[in-house]
């Protein structure tokens, strides 16, 4: 099975690769980095948008090498305000050769007030960088990492998000 993941992130790949296993067998998996068209630190609803843009912007790109595959997936991290409070969510897109798409969140992790303006103007990796003294967490384990002591980690967030995806392609039935 091949599956194209609009990233070149290690996380990305890694949590990719650990949610499709949960399902499916002898995968192959390709991170191509392509542009996600929203901002560098999506806000609401442009979480959703930009994994979406990567989706799309993969079956192009698929279309322009003659790559033949059964799924393209994308993921985006961003802040939202949700019931009052602003949370980091990863939202992942994944839509399978036939153009069925499937929708999926992470759990969502506070940020406090203080931060969210910087975030919104920068993004969130440079925020915790600097708040914890790192350099590029965003590729490895993630801020997420520093702040639940190892708990969960930005590849369980991926993971998580494509797993809720996945849901509508392993129940295709309720679905379709």
């Amino acid at each position: 099975m091949k599956i194209l993941l609009g990233s070149k992130n290690p996380g990305k790949i890694e949590g990719t690769k650990l949610a499709f296993e949960n399902y499916f067998k002898e995968l192959s998996i390709e991170g191509v980095p392509v542009l996600s068209n929203v901002s560098e630190e999506p806000v609401n609803e442009e979480i959703y948008i930009g994994a979406k843009n990567r989706v799309d912007n993969l079956v192009e790109y698929a279309k322009e090498e003659n790559i033949d595959c059964d799924y393209f997936v994308g993921v985006e991290s961003g802040i939202a305000k949700i019931f009052g409070n602003w949370m980091i969510i990863n939202i992942a897109v994944v839509m399978d050769k036939t153009g069925f798409l499937g929708v999926g969140t992470s759990s969502g992790f506070p940020v406090p007030d203080k931060y969210v303006e910087e975030i919104i103007k920068t993004d969130l990796g440079k925020v915790m960088d600097r708040i914890f003294d790192k350099s590029d967490l965003r590729s490895s384990k993630g801020g997420i990492s520093y702040l639940t002591k190892g708990k969960i980690t930005r590849i369980n967030l991926t993971t998580e998000a494509i797993v809720m995806a996945l849901t509508q392609f392993i129940n295709e039935s309720i679905w379709k």
